[in-house]
């Protein structure tokens, strides 16, 4: 397997740092005609102008002459729930003819109806799906992406599906990076009704620490909603996994407006999510406290509800990043190229924000800024090669793959 590659003749188009772009910043992006990029063993070793000593054939290199064409860090879905059980296409029609989300839950259908499928399913069976998304979804430029648990809410199915992508991470082949977070408090499970601080008891003095020992994860999430979990069991639960070393996620003011942005800031949460609803006093709790805004408009869309305040927030001083929140109820989808569309047009980022929302800013919401999410030396050769020389293809294209190769640790994938 060969992980060594130069990159000719590129249009770099990149956001820089190891950490978070945040307000004004999400704007800044290098811009370099005719850029030269050196992975070696999966790394990069040059990202700059054009070097002939670097562009000749070299033993054990591949040479890609890009040709003036784009080329971007491979984009970061950082959130998703890519290893589940069945399907819920009848969901979808029932909230087409008007219901909605949270009656659906109320009634057996929601996560409850997927947990019933994935708790049957094989492992091999789980894996199987998985990888035909992550195919799906590396063809649209993905190099790395966040997998949720969520699906189980005991204990042996919450760890069939985190064994499950860490077997797809341990692949020499594998075409993306799965980042691990443990969602055990995605509901309340029917064996718990009526006891949900019970559960979280179960969440915080079982499940974690065997998360943590078995290190299967590296971040912890709760849906913190009306009806779900309150701000209060939502707090119990990221601190115990803060304290144990685990980042903390949070679904955070989806349906309505419920204090999850403002826990998320309170304390100091790797990222929040959704936040269709989130309040103004929210908003600002994140940009003070470096919490990554994750804004998922694909599930807006699929819901028809209000998108998320993206622009509000970046001009808050907020650090934004975009996800596809693929699932198999609220939004199976996993469109990188209805993403960027959406949130130009919808949430009002520019181009540029977008670029680094899907990339670095992705990066930082899993704890990953420092080795990937930008095209600069000492991080992963992990890039997208658009098939034209304007990343504007990228929302003019408006729900088409523009992609022409993604890169994976220096390997040409597509």
């Amino acid at each position: 397997m060969n992980n060594n590659l130069i990159i000719k003749n590129a249009r770099i188009i990149t956001p820089l740092g190891t950490s978070a772009l945040k307000g004004k910043e999400m704007n800044q992006l290098l811009d370099l005609t005719g850029g030269t990029v050196k992975v070696t063993d999966g790394v990069i070793t040059y990202a700059g102008p054009s070097r002939p000593t670097c562009e000749e054939p070299e033993e054990g290199y591949e040479i890609l002459d890009a040709e003036g064409r784009v080329l971007l860090p491979g984009f970061i879905d950082s959130h998703t729930h890519l290893v589940f059980g069945g399907y819920r296409p009848e969901e979808f029609i029932w909230r087409m003819n008007g219901e909605s989300y949270m009656s659906i839950m109320q009634r057996g259908g929601g996560i409850v109806n997927t947990v019933h499928a994935t708790r049957e399913a094989t492992p091999e069976e789980l894996k199987c799906k998985a990888e035909w998304f992550i195919d799906v979804m590396s063809r649209m430029g993905v190099t790395t992406v966040e997998g949720k648990s969520g699906y189980g809410l005991d204990r042996d199915t919450e760890l069939k599906q985190l064994e499950v992508m860490r077997s797809i991470n341990l692949s020499p082949q594998r075409k993306v990076d799965i980042a691990a977070t443990f969602l055990g408090a995605h509901a309340l499970p029917p064996e718990y009704q009526g006891r949900a601080d019970e559960y979280i008891d179960f969440l915080i003095h079982e499940m974690l620490p065997l998360v943590r020992e078995k290190q299967l994860a590296e971040n912890c999430d709760i849906f913190c909603e009306q009806g779900v979990f309150t701000v209060a069991q939502s707090r119990r639960l990221l601190q115990a996994a803060q304290e144990l070393g685990l980042g903390a996620k949070i679904h955070a003011d989806e349906i309505v407006s419920f204090g999850g942005a403002e826990l998320a800031g309170e304390i100091k949460a790797l990222s929040a999510d959704h936040l269709l609803h989130a309040s103004d006093t929210g908003i600002r709790a994140m940009a003070e406290n470096k919490v990554v805004a994750t804004l998922l408009p694909l599930t807006a869309f699929t819901l028809r509800e209000p998108y998320a305040r993206g622009r509000d927030m970046i001009d808050s001083g907020c650090a934004v990043a975009l996800a596809t929140d693929l699932n198999p109820g609220s939004c199976c989808s996993g469109s990188i190229p209805l993403t960027f569309a959406l949130a130009c047009l919808y949430m009002h980022l520019t181009l540029e924000e977008a670029i680094t929302a899907m990339t670095l800013n992705g990066a930082a919401a899993l704890g990953y800024a420092h080795r990937t999410g930008s095209i600069e030396v000492g991080k992963q050769g992990d890039f997208v090669l658009l098939d034209t020389d304007t990343p504007a293809v990228l929302v003019y294209y408006t729900g088409m793959n523009s992609v022409q190769h993604t890169i994976k640790g220096g390997r040409i994938l597509f």
